[in-house]
Formats: C-alpha cells, structure tokens, sequence
C-alpha cells in the first residue's frame, strides 16, 4: 500500500507523452494509478493538478487526460442512470445466447496464452492491463455468446481498482450495448499489442470470419458467478458525541479529506452493497490496508441507518458519490478534473466535445 507522498512521487516520475505513444501494449507505459483512484485515495483533479504542476502543456499530457476523462465520463453515466447501467443501455447485446461466466474465464484456461496469463496474473496480484481486459471481454461476450454482466461482475470482483461504472460500462462498450458496434480481436492483433507469437488458434481469423461458427469447445461452459465477501467483524465504535461523524466508503478512502478537521472517522461497510456488487479478499484487503493510513479511521459493518443511530444526533458529512444516496447529512461534491462539465451524455465523444475545451484553457493558464 502505497502512502499520498509515494504515489506522488512515481507520478512525477511518470512521462505522460510516452504513455501515450505506447499505453496499448502489454509492456507500454502505465501508472498503476487505478487502484488508488477507484478507492477515493486520490482523484482525476489530484492528477492532473499535479501534471499542471509539473508544466506538461496539453498537447503532451492530452492522452492520459482522456484516459482520466473516460473515468469521469462513467462516473457521470452511473449518476444519471444509477442501476440502469446494470441492463444493456442502447441496444441488446446481439451475440448473447446464454447468462454465466464461462469457466475457461474462471481456470484462466481459455487457449489463449496472453489472456490466460493475464488472468493467472489477475488472480495473484488484482491487476490486469486494460487491453487484457477488453480482450477478455470480447472473448466472453462474442466468442462464448455469454452476455456481459456476469463476467463482469467476474472480472470487477478480483480488481483492486475495480469500479462498477468503469468495469460495466467498459464491458458494454465491448458488447456493443453503449456503443456503436462490439469490440472484435483477432489473435494477430493480440500478438501485436502482447509481444506473443500464438498461432493456430481459434482466433487466428480474419475479423469477418470470427463469428461466423458456433461457440468453441473451449468456451462451451459457462457457470454462475457465485462470490461472498467476508467482511470484517465489526467493532464497538469509541465515540465523542461532541464532533461530527465523517463517513468513508469502499469508494471514499481519501487521507486528506477534512484531514485537519477533529471528527469521528468511520468506514462504513455495507453487507447489501457487497451482496450485490461481491470482491475477492484480496481486493477487499487492498482497502482495508488504504484505510488503516487514516489516523483514527473505525470500521463499521452495518447499513448505514444503524450507523446513524449510533451516531446520536451528530452532524454527518460525507463524500458525494451514487452508492451515498442513501447517506443523510451533509454531503462534499465529488471532484472531476472540470467540475463544471456534467450532465447526461449519451457518449464519451459528445463528454469531450465539452471537456476538452476547458481543459485546454486550464492548461494554458499554467
């Protein structure tokens, strides 16, 4: 678990002009910032204040800012639909015949050798480049005629930087449900961006002629998926009635948030959030360990209700986010790189149409 002062520190290291020369290969140019961003330790404005900072000018740091802006653009999807993002969005997956994870997805035993290696290195460390990702969802939505959200859910639950509305709306783009067409790979293009040298597989075809035959051997079983968080037990709650209770999340773990403010710290943990949207141990293990860096930080397990109740009429204040609608008290906005651009849109591209012209002022104030 990396402190506020380190990931500074790599991010500063980081050069976002090779990033985007070489982000879509398996050995390109990467942040590893992800986990830290999903849990709320640090934000897409820290990013790129601190690339601001740092002098880059926009059209050297333009790449990874649209990679942060994809963040933020589901971020707001999620606002606006909430659970609706849980059914296909624009269209129906056209490729589903069948609900399940296929369980060559679960074994990491898929015949592909770059995707079942990312799998295995899934498994171990809770990473997975984000090309790995979208081969693995084309390989369950298209290949295995399976239909996204199951899988999903599969791959949201071993991520450290998991995000609901990134890890679903990223697989209905693959499935062609909240986009133009579905995502199609082939084996040469995975050998390109994998350095691997696979051939002879059932992907090595030409884009036209992968779905066009039934459902290979390989991919032929699909199982529910079927995952029980553990959470940890809960303490007895050292309380002072006289200062206000902060409420973090798994989606809020922020060390400076109100840092300087005398309060209450609790981590609530939801079970019915974790019923519904289950993670591994070691994803869960990755927050409680960003958690243990904010001093004085309890943990509650509990809805949210019986944390009030404990709360004796203290005043509530917590972190904007779409699973704290349910909160009472008095909420801080979320933080986008550009606050000011929200609303519903229907694309990433009609998002950036009136994203970038701010961010480019942003940058030419610097």
């Amino acid at each position: 678990m990396k402190t506020i002062t380190e990931i500074e520190a790599e991010l500063r290291a980081f050069d976002p002009m090779k990033y985007g020369r070489s982000r879509n290969f398996l050995n390109g140019s990467v942040t590893a910032l992800g986990p830290y961003i999903s849990r709320g330790i640090i934000d897409t404005r820290w990013v790129m204040d601190l690339l601001l900072e740092q002098g880059w000018s926009y059209h050297q740091a333009k790449p990874f800012l649209q990679q942060l802006a994809w963040r933020d653009f589901y971020q707001l999807v999620w606002q606006h639909k909430g659970d609706a993002i849980n059914q296909d969005i624009r269209q129906e997956q056209v490729t589903a015949q069948r609900e399940g994870v296929p369980a060559a997805l679960l074994g990491a035993s898929t015949g592909i050798d770059a995707i079942d290696e990312g799998l295995r290195n899934l498994f171990e460390t809770g990473l997975m480049h984000n090309h790995l990702r979208l081969y693995t969802a084309f390989l369950a939505c298209h290949m295995a005629r399976s239909h996204w959200r199951e899988s999903a859910r599969f791959l949201y639950a071993h991520l450290l930087d998991g995000d609901w509305a990134s890890n679903a709306l990223s697989w209905q783009w693959v499935a062609g449900t909240f986009s133009s067409k579905p995502y199609v790979a082939n084996q040469e293009n995975i050998n390109h961006y994998t350095s691997s040298h696979q051939r002879q597989t059932y992907l090595d075809k030409a884009y036209e002629e992968l779905l066009e035959e039934g459902i290979p051997t390989v991919l032929a079983e699909v199982r529910p998926f079927d995952l029980k968080t553990e959470l940890p037990a809960s303490e007895p709650l050292q309380w002072n009635a006289n200062l206000p209770l902060l409420v973090y999340n798994y989606y809020h773990l922020s060390p400076t948030w109100r840092c300087d403010q005398a309060a209450n710290r609790v981590l609530l943990l939801e079970p019915e959030h974790f019923e519904k949207y289950p993670v591994s141990s070691k994803v869960l293990s990755f927050a409680l360990d960003a958690a243990a860096l904010i001093p004085g930080l309890q943990t509650f397990v509990g809805s949210f209700n019986q944390l009030k109740q404990v709360a004796q009429g203290s005043t509530i204040m917590y972190r904007e986010h779409v699973l704290a609608r349910h909160y009472q008290g008095e909420p801080d906005p979320r933080r986008l790189m550009i606050d000011e651009v929200q609303g519903d849109f229907r694309s990433f591209f009609a998002y950036w149409k009136r994203l970038e012209p701010k961010l480019m002022k942003t940058f030419s104030k610097r």
